[in-house]
């Protein structure tokens, strides 16, 4: 069974076409610039790569190219669309209407768009990206993979926040926490990996976009991103964690509305705004060692916080049977591993160095054999989960 796995962005959007009963991965590509001057970038089977110029004023066009790419001339890898079973879509916020995947039909279209105050930049491009398949591809199932449903096992005191209750009731004011779909899939790996029944888990999903998940028993009880992915840790261009009386300061001293807090807090801090180079991290740890006292700092402040958080998490779960590492930065930097881990070592975590500058891209163990804690990185494969809930709704 094919299915096509969609990520609608408001500029762009990412596929993948898999074979939900093997894992084979047919095809994948990114459309960039749409409503620009459009780009794709395309993967045939991991072997072939292509970047095609081609207009795209809407993702309407965008989906039409991609299909014809996958179904013409030397880039075909299907005979036509009709091989395509179904199509699974990224959805960000299901809010607290979905706890799990979920075949869409107008009823569950009309949550989503509920749901759009609490993910204005992301809920829309998905609904635009379902709205065009079941134009372009009539009949043919959709469903709806939400990156909170994971979180939705959090109890109350991990969810709610310190402010009036009424707020949580009439504004839906919590922690709904991201990557779910990522966090499920590595906890996962890892709980194979332990090969033991009751596990406490902590999944560090470190990308442009990071979170850290504490996982027991194969479910989320907490997680750092909030009621939006800004909370938690410091990432590409968001702050993370800060005092929210920063917020009120900075729109008086800086003459600011509240758009323009939002663009400075999302995309101008982190990362970016500490080190004043770049958001993407591999600049960043160049820098450093060139001897740039800003990106050292970043890099310490980046570890520094994402070593409070596991020993947080060792507290919530009662104590911590493996840390993973996962996504951009958390599979491909062995600095960052390194100096996330060492100062744990009153956790019993001992990372060997070795064997965490070794680069593979399937699961490993990078501690010690004297750990007792083990500590794995594992490749992240969300766009898997998406066409395996997808493949279990409508087979």
């Amino acid at each position: 069974m094919l299915i096509l796995v969609l990520n609608a962005g408001s500029s762009s959007l990412k596929y993948q076409l898999i074979n939900a009963e093997t894992g084979e991965v047919k095809a994948s590509g990114l459309c960039e610039r749409i409503g620009i001057d459009g780009v794709m970038k395309h993967e045939i089977a991991e072997y072939r790569k292509l970047v095609i110029d081609h207009p795209m004023p809407t993702h309407k066009e965008a989906i039409e190219f991609m299909l014809n790419i996958l179904t013409h001339d030397d880039t075909q890898v299907i005979a036509s669309i009709d091989e395509i079973s179904a199509i699974g879509h990224r959805v960000v916020h299901g809010g607290e209407y979905f706890k799990r995947s979920t075949l869409i039909n107008k009823s569950v279209i009309k949550k989503i768009e509920e749901l759009i105050p609490l993910a204005p930049l992301h809920n829309p491009a998905h609904i635009l990206g379902i709205n065009i398949c079941q134009e372009l591809m009539p009949g043919k199932p959709n469903v709806a993979v939400f990156d909170t449903a994971f979180h939705q096992t959090m109890p109350e005191e991990n969810y709610l926040y310190a402010v009036p209750h009424e707020d949580y009731t009439e504004h839906h004011l919590r922690k709904y926490g991201f990557h779910g779909t990522s966090h499920f899939y590595v906890s996962g790996e890892a709980i194979k990996m332990l090969d033991k029944k009751d596990t406490k888990v902590i999944v560090c999903h470190l990308g442009n976009g990071s979170s850290i998940c504490a996982v027991k028993n194969g479910k989320s009880v907490d997680t750092t991103m909030g009621l939006t992915p800004l909370e938690g840790l410091i990432m590409g261009t968001r702050s993370g964690d800060i005092d929210a009386g920063v917020v009120p300061y900075l729109m008086e001293k800086k003459g600011m509305d509240t758009h323009h807090i939002i663009d400075y807090l999302n995309k101008k801090s982190g990362i970016l705004g500490i080190s004043g180079i770049s958001s993407d991290l591999r600049e960043v740890i160049r820098a450093a060692k060139e001897g740039d006292h800003r990106s050292k700092i970043c890099i310490e402040m980046l570890c520094n916080r994402i070593r409070k958080y596991i020993a947080s998490y060792t507290a919530v779960l009662g104590g911590v049977d493996a840390i993973c590492f996962t996504a951009g930065i958390g599979e491909n930097a062995d600095l960052i591993r390194e100096k996330v881990c060492v100062g744990l070592e009153f956790l019993g975590v001992e990372i060997d160095k070795k064997k965490n500058k070794i680069r593979e891209s399937t699961n490993r163990e990078i501690n010690k054999d004297s750990s007792k804690v083990k500590i794995y990185v594992i490749p992240t494969k969300e766009e898997y989960v998406i066409a395996q809930d997808t493949y279990k709704l409508v087979k």
